[in-house]
């Protein structure tokens, strides 16, 4: 058997590691022609107060997604209460709506003369605005809250899947020693926690540092609004790219972080099996406020804003119809999304079977670096496939120009190409991560069974890995989807010219402040997203 016959999977692993990384050393060299007395400018004017909202946003927001993330799962898994059923799943929900989708319908529902405050001054006595007011949503504060009750459900999956496995023999042990629930909580629930605490905050964090439409909304300066705002109001493509490479330190900061605090808090599993974990029942006001700390995040998180935009968009198609354009951006939407994850899915399946059909050291770190996209915020992605993609069209044009009069010259941009090649590289983790999962599940016996029958390792992936890894790439397929559905900040910069999405539509009519008229959009974008959710649900109940 030729040792050599699956190098062909390494090098195509090689290859989709080298296009990955490809836009973060563009953004390195497009960073360099910069002037270098731009820098002093930028961290007197950008960088200081930019710097410093960012790092107060992710702080708080951390804040938040870590207590009501760990609470929750803590609630569901190991307590028996009103309702419990119920928010097992509903406490997901909050990831099927984006964050910009959020602040959009908040802006509306907390405006002086909006639905919340009116309600409040009628029952105070108050007939205007001047009379009482609650605080400004437009600030720092409302920015932490909203996008902590959105993205705590990064930290409330890892958590609550630790609590029902891994953590449930030390529970039960700690339990019949007769240790009560707050001794239980903090001397054993919070240190087995501690790295899905850590995952999920990463993860948190990384989706905060990548949100631009609730921070633009909101009024918070962030590093991702400085990198848009000096891009398209300023058109200091250089001065962005400076910028991006901060938040490009700042991204690479988080995951050392969260690869530190999971350091030596590795447990190790027994040879038994693991019990499942036996829920207390909680009775009288500590089982309701129970339920009430679970219904919280859930109402803020998806309820109260899903209310608003069916009411909005009702009220709209009451008044003058389903906008027609509407149809046309979502034809746009999902066709770029549906392209993007066909890609991303192929390329998926080559890097998580290279490390399997050709094992080296090499093929392996090829699969892992192909998938650090995730981890890259799609603003930073964007302004390094500019030159790129911008490059690439030239050399394009200039052959073309040897056969045509007059060549195009916008050829990848103006066809969307750009923006695909930003969803790939950013999703192409969650293609490689579902489908090596379900790869692992294959025995490698059928492998070796294949090639001892003659099969090529090109043979063994089309006959064994290629049909037994169909669910995983449909689960894959169907997150990756939904998250090129959502993408706003990659989509804002690289979509081609007069081409809409339902993110970019709803984020135009957000910033005119025509509500009603986004609200259709926003619903759709909502529908979408709670696909994944019905099936990370659904997987947690199996």
């Amino acid at each position: 058997m030729n040792p050599r016959s699956g190098a062909g999977w390494q090098t195509s692993a090689i290859l989709i590691a080298a296009l990955v990384l490809l836009p973060v050393a563009a953004l390195l060299c497009f960073a360099l022609q910069g002037s270098v007395g731009l820098w002093p400018h930028l961290f007197r004017n950008v960088l200081t107060n930019a710097l410093a909202q960012t790092a107060i946003l992710l702080i708080g927001v951390g804040i938040i997604v870590a207590v009501i993330g760990t609470l929750t799962a803590w609630l569901v898994a190991g307590f028996d209460f009103p309702g419990r059923r119920f928010f097992g799943w509903a406490l997901l929900l909050p990831l099927a709506v984006p964050t910009y989708i959020i602040a959009y319908a908040y802006l509306d529902l907390l405006h002086p003369v909006g639905p919340v405050q009116s309600v409040i001054r009628q029952i105070l006595g108050h007939d205007s605005p001047r009379d009482f007011r609650l605080p400004d949503i437009r600030s720092m504060t409302g920015c932490i809250l909203l996008l902590g009750f959105v993205l705590y459900p990064y930290v409330y999956l890892p958590v609550r899947a630790l609590f029902t496995t891994q953590a449930a023999n030390q529970l039960e042990a700690s339990r019949t020693l007769g240790a009560g629930p707050l001794r239980v909580f903090w001397r054993i629930v919070l240190p087995l926690a501690r790295p899905a605490i850590a995952v999920g905050m990463a993860l948190a964090l990384m989706e905060t540092l990548n949100d631009i439409g609730a921070a633009e909304f909101l009024g918070v300066r962030t590093l991702t609004v400085s990198v848009y705002s000096t891009w398209i109001n300023r058109t200091d493509l250089p001065g962005a790219a400076q910028i991006a490479l901060v938040m490009l330190l700042i991204v690479i900061s988080l995951v050392l972080i969260e690869r530190r605090a999971r350091r030596g808090q590795q447990y190790a599993a027994s040879a038994r099996r693991h019990l499942p974990l036996a829920r207390v029942r909680l009775r009288g006001l500590a089982a309701w406020a129970a339920t009430g700390f679970c219904a919280m995040p859930v109402m803020i998180g998806v309820a109260a804003p899903a209310a608003y935009l069916i009411r909005q968009g009702w009220r709209r198609i009451a008044f003058a119809g389903i906008p027609p354009r509407i149809w046309s951006e979502a034809a746009q939407t999902a066709t770029l999304a549906l392209v993007a994850t066909l890609v991303a899915v192929a390329l998926g399946l080559v890097i998580s079977a290279a490390p399997r059909l050709y094992p080296t050291w090499l093929a392996r770190a090829a699969a892992r670096i192909s998938t650090l996209g995730y981890a890259v915020p799609g603003t930073i992605l964007a302004i390094g496939l500019l030159p790129v993609i911008t490059f690439a069209d030239r050399r394009i044009s200039d052959v073309l120009g040897l056969f045509l009069a007059e060549a195009p010259q916008l050829i990848l941009l103006g066809s969307g190409a750009a923006l695909i090649y930003a969803y790939v590289a950013r999703f192409l983790a969650i293609a490689s991560g579902g489908i090596e999962a379900g790869m692992t599940r294959i025995p490698i016996s059928l492998d070796h069974a294949a090639r001892s029958m003659g099969r090529s390792p090109s043979g063994v992936f089309r006959h064994v890995h290629l049909p037994l890894s169909r669910a995983s790439m449909a689960a894959a397929g169907l997150l990756i989807f939904v998250d090129c559905v959502k993408e706003l900040p990659a989509t804002l910069l690289l979509r081609p010219l007069n081409v809409e999405t339902l993110a970019t539509h709803l984020y135009g009519e957000a910033a005119r402040g025509t509500y009603e008229d986004a609200a259709i959009a926003a619903l759709l974008i909502i529908a979408i997203g709670i696909l994944p959710v019905a099936l990370l649900s659904r997987n947690i109940r199996s």
